[in-house]
């Protein structure tokens, strides 16, 4: 199927979804996780499905395809009762929610990676509506081409954080932020990390970006992220899998623990951390090597993660962050925190977004990059700023976001900064003519 058809399959299989939801007694956040897992449940079928065919034909009959077949192609083993067919062809009067776990843990049990991950309260809902969600996701076609079902996943994902507000807001950075994020690093290569890593988009992007590079992912990147929630530990996972990529997320509260033991160990560092955070408990902190700057003595976690991402950062490693607009010109003991970084020579561009371009907060935000790279380059002494607060194209009355055009526009304006070549992938051309 044409990639081109992919974006009505979305929309539709949503308004189904939706719709089976508006007819319910379900919450949104009730109703998430079991969806998704549904996604990714379809997404692992279609592979398994495909790779059983080619190993199949392959075969030549002296041993039977096994476990060990499928995942030399990376792909999940599914046990019999865990194939769609199967769970679409349940006699009326089955408990399809008991089977629907069971078919999610004996996955587990076949691939250990997904151990603990996949969701199993399927019985918590009604009978008619499994049925229901089983249909609107096995018309997916099989033969939907590229990344189609990673894009279904996301979209669902934005769908549910825009319903469920300030909880959707802590898994959910929207897209476009993330690609500008992405876009302006530029992470071709190397160990990424994510010390506040909600669902994965930060991961999913970078590595849409190494592909549309023309390179594997697999190959180029390495993923490593940090949540403090676990069910949104669940779905990064999912969306991972539902991507083709793997990564070494865990789970913890970042302010006190570091899993991956980060200092200097990155080339990428990517977050959108929450804002303004209170109540941190400092007597935890005073040895932490994360903060070499010093603690704030404010009641504000801004600064702290600020160091968590800069001090993340091998020598010539690259972050870009999403903080409050606050922390750009906090006073007192932030501002001194804020010299030293200055001084340093890390700060490399600042981009001052408009209000209304996240699901949760209507404020204005900015994006912070550093690059602990640019010693001894003549960027050493410099700060790009960018004013992007009047870019955006307006989705509706209370949400706007950055267009292709205009994301490549604007990291255009840095890879001329740093002296490289600008892109025209999505027609910024024009743009680029006038304002240079």
């Amino acid at each position: 199927m044409a990639v081109g058809n992919n974006n009505q399959i979305e929309k539709r299989l949503w308004d189904a979804a939706d719709e089976l939801r508006a007819n319910s007694k379900l919450k949104s956040s009730e109703y998430s996780i079991p969806v998704l897992g549904l996604i990714f449940l379809r997404y692992a079928d279609q592979k398994f499905a495909a790779a059983q065919k080619e190993l199949e034909g392959k075969g030549t009959g002296r041993r039977q395809v096994g476990k060990a077949d499928y995942h030399a192609k990376k792909v999940l083993y599914l046990p019999e009762a865990a194939r769609f067919q199967n769970l679409l062809q349940k006699p009326e009067g089955s408990n399809i929610g008991q089977a629907i776990n069971d078919a999610m843990r004996s996955i587990e049990a076949e691939n250990p990676d997904l151990k603990d991950v996949l969701p199993k309260t399927y019985n918590r809902l009604e009978n008619p509506a499994l049925v229901e969600l089983l249909k609107i996701m096995a018309s997916i076609p099989m033969d939907i081409e590229g990344d189609a079902f990673g894009k279904i996943y996301e979209y669902f994902l934005g769908k549910f954080a825009m319903a469920e507000g300030q909880k959707g807001g802590e898994f959910f950075t929207p897209t476009a932020i993330v690609k500008l994020i992405v876009e302006i690093l530029e992470p071709f290569h190397g160990r990424i990390f994510d010390p506040a890593c909600g669902s994965g988009g930060m991961f999913v992007q970078s590595a849409r970006f190494v592909e549309q590079h023309k390179k594997n992912p697999s190959d180029e990147i390495s993923i490593y992220g940090q949540e403090r929630v676990a069910e949104t530990v669940r779905l990064n996972k999912m969306n991972l899998a539902v991507h083709g990529l793997a990564g070494d997320i865990r789970q913890g509260n970042t302010y006190y623990e570091d899993l991956h033991n980060s200092p200097g160990k990155f080339d990428f560092v990517l977050a959108n951390p929450p804002f303004n955070v209170d109540r941190v408990d400092k007597d935890r902190l005073k040895d932490d090597p994360r903060f070499p700057f010093g603690l704030p003595k404010v009641d504000n976690a801004n600064y702290l993660w600020i160091q968590i991402f800069y001090n993340a950062l091998n020598k010539k490693g690259r972050a870009g962050f999403v903080m409050a607009n606050s922390a750009a010109d906090a006073r007192a003991s932030e501002l001194e925190i804020r010299k030293k970084l200055i001084q340093d020579k890390s700060v490399d561009v600042m981009v001052a977004v408009g209000p209304n371009m996240f699901y949760t907060v209507t404020l204005p935000c900015m994006l912070w990059f550093l690059d602990r790279g640019k010693k001894g380059t003549d960027r050493e002494e410099k700060v790009l700023f960018l004013d992007a607060r009047h870019i955006y194209h307006q989705v509706d009355r209370a949400h706007r976001e950055f267009t292709p055009d205009q994301i490549e526009f604007l990291a255009n304006i840095v890879r001329l900064y740093r002296g490289e070549k600008p892109e025209n992938k999505h027609g910024s051309d024009k743009e680029m003519a006038e304002k240079f």
